[in-house]
C-alpha cells in the first residue's frame, strides 16, 4: 500500500495519526500524559455531535453506530465510577478526595470506555498501523542518543516537566528519561517515553502487532524493528513472553475452524501425551528462571498481592477502599495492588470494580475470536485483547491508559466495523419467499 492510499483523509485520522507520530516530540515536552485524556475527551464530543447533525445515511462523515460490545465498556466503565464514589463515601474520605479521584477516573479508567467508542469514528485501521511505524523509526533514529547517554554517563533524568504541576500520579510521568540502572542486576536499561521499563515493553508489543500489518514492506520493517527494540532495551520479562504467545495464540485461533484443524489438534493432542511429563518438567524451569531473573521484583510483587487480597477480604470485600494506599517497608512503599490490574480492583474497588473490567473484556474476546477467522482487523484487535489480559496480571491498566490508547482504539474499529458488516449482510440478504398455496 503507498503512502498516498493512507494519507489521513478526515479531521479525527489527522488527529489521531498526529498524536501517535508526534509521541516522543510530546515527551520530550512533558506533556505525553495529558495528551490521552484531552484527545479522547475532546473526540468524544465531535462523535456526538456528528451522530447527531448526521442524518443522511449517504453522509460520508457519519459514524458507525455504537454496537452492543462497546456499551459493555461504557456501562463498565461507569460502574467503575459508581464504585469509586460508594468507596469514598464508606471510608469517608472526604468530598476533597472524591472530586480529586473522579478526575482520575476520567483521565483512566474511563479512556477504556472512551477510546473504544472513538472507533465508530471513520478512522481506518491502516493510519494507527503507518503511524505506528512513524514511532518505530524514530526509536531507531534515537537509540544512539539514550545508549550513548549511558555509554557517557550523563545524567539519568536531565529534566522534569513544569506541566507536572497539572496533576498527575507522579513525577516519573513528566520526566525525561534518558536511562536507569537496574537495582538488582546493576545493568542499564531503557523506559524512552514511558514511566518505567514494563510499561515499554507493553507499549512495544503493541505497536509491533500495527507494524505488523502494515502493508508496505518498507514500513512494516521499520516498524517492527523499531518495536522490537521497544521489547529488548525494557529488559521486561513479561513483554517477551507476550511477544512469542499472543502471535501464537492469534494464529491459533484464526485457524480453529480450518478443516485440517481436528487432525492437527489430534497429532497434537497424541506428542503432549507422550511428552507430558518432559514439558511439565520444562515449564517448571523455565518458570524457575523467569521468577529468578528478577527475584527482587518477584518478591515485592507477591507480597502486595498478599496485602490487597487480605486487606480487600478483611476490610471491603464489596465496593473495596475507594483509594490506593501506600505499601508498607516490605513492599519498598509501592502502592497496594500497583502492579496487578486485578489485585488493585479489588483493593481498592472490591468485586463491583473487578466484575465491571471482567465483563467487558470477556465480552470482546468472545467476540473477536468469533470474527477472527474471516477479519484481519478482528484478528489484530484480538491480539490487542490478548495482551491486555496478559498485562493485566504484571501493571494497573488505569494508570497506562494513556499510553495505550491506541489499542483501545483499536478494538473500537473492530467492533464497529464488524458490526456495520453485519448490518449490511442482514440488509442485502433475500427475504423468505412465501410458500405458494395450493
Amino acid at each position: 500500500m503507498d503512502t498516498q492510499a493512507i494519507a489521513p483523509a478526515n479531521l479525527e485520522e489527522r488527529v489521531v495519526a498526529g498524536a501517535i507520530s508526534a509521541t516522543y516530540l510530546f515527551y520530550v515536552l512533558g506533556a505525553l500524559y495529558l495528551v490521552a485524556p484531552v484527545l479522547g475527551w475532546l473526540l468524544l464530543m465531535r462523535y456526538a455531535w456528528l451522530r447527531a447533525v448526521a442524518t443522511s445515511l449517504h453522509d460520508p462523515r457519519r459514524p458507525y453506530r455504537v454496537p452492543l460490545a462497546l456499551w459493555t465498556w461504557v456501562a463498565g466503565m461507569l460502574v467503575m465510577l459508581l464504585a469509586l464514589v460508594v468507596g469514598h463515601l464508606d471510608f469517608d474520605l472526604g468530598a476533597a478526595q472524591l472530586v480529586k479521584s473522579t478526575v482520575g477516573w476520567a483521565k483512566g479508567w474511563a479512556l477504556l470506555a472512551v477510546f473504544p467508542l472513538l472507533g465508530c469514528l471513520r478512522i481506518r485501521p491502516e493510519v494507527l498501523y503507518r503511524a505506528a511505524c512513524h514511532v518505530g523509526l524514530h526509536t531507531l533514529i534515537l537509540l544512539p542518543l539514550f545508549v550513548g547517554a549511558w555509554l557517557l554517563g550523563l545524567p539519568q533524568t536531565p529534566y522534569v516537566s513544569p506541566l507536572q504541576a497539572v496533576g498527575g500520579p507522579g513525577p516519573e510521568f513528566f520526566a525525561l528519561n534518558l536511562y536507569e540502572i537496574d537495582p538488582g542486576s546493576g545493568t542499564p536499561r531503557w523506559r524512552l517515553f514511558t514511566p518505567w521499563a514494563p510499561a515499554l515493553g507493553f507499549v512495544g508489543n503493541i505497536y509491533f502487532v500495527f507494524a505488523a500489518q502494515e502493508r508496505d514492506r518498507r514500513w512494516r520493517r521499520l516498524g517492527l524493528l523499531g518495536s522490537l527494540a521497544m521489547i529488548l532495551m525494557s529488559q521486561s520479562r513479561l513483554a517477551l513472553v507476550a511477544l512469542v504467545c499472543v502471535w501464537f495464540a492469534t494464529r491459533v485461533v484464526a485457524h480453529v475452524g480450518h478443516r485440517a484443524t481436528p487432525f492437527l489438534a489430534a497429532g497434537a493432542s497424541t506428542l503432549l501425551g507422550l511428552a507430558g511429563l518432559w514439558l511439565l518438567e520444562a515449564f517448571e524451569r523455565f518458570w524457575m528462571a523467569f521468577r529468578a531473573a528478577r527475584a527482587g521484583s518477584t518478591r515485592v510483587r507477591e507480597a502486595l498481592a498478599r496485602i490487597a487480597l487480605e486487606r480487600w477480604q478483611s476490610e471491603a470485600p464489596v465496593w473495596g477502599h475507594g483509594v490506593v494506599e501506600r505499601g508498607p517497608h516490605l513492599v519498598e512503599f509501592m502502592p497496594i495492588g500497583s502492579h496487578h490490574t486485578w489485585y488493585g480492583l479489588l483493593f481498592v474497588k472490591g468485586m463491583v470494580g473487578f466484575a465491571a473490567l471482567a465483563i467487558p473484556l470477556l465480552v470482546s474476546v468472545v467476540e473477536m475470536t468469533l470474527r477472527s477467522a474471516g477479519s484481519r482487523l478482528a484478528r489484530a484487535a484480538l491480539a490487542m485483547l490478548m495482551l491486555l489480559v496478559l498485562y493485566t496480571f504484571g501493571e494497573n491498566l488505569e494508570i497506562l491508559a494513556y499510553l495505550i490508547w491506541p489499542a483501545l482504539l483499536l478494538v473500537g474499529c473492530a467492533h464497529a466495523r464488524c458490526a456495520a458488516t453485519v448490518r449490511r449482510a442482514e440488509r442485502h440478504a433475500p427475504g423468505l419467499q412465501p410458500i405458494p398455496s395450493t
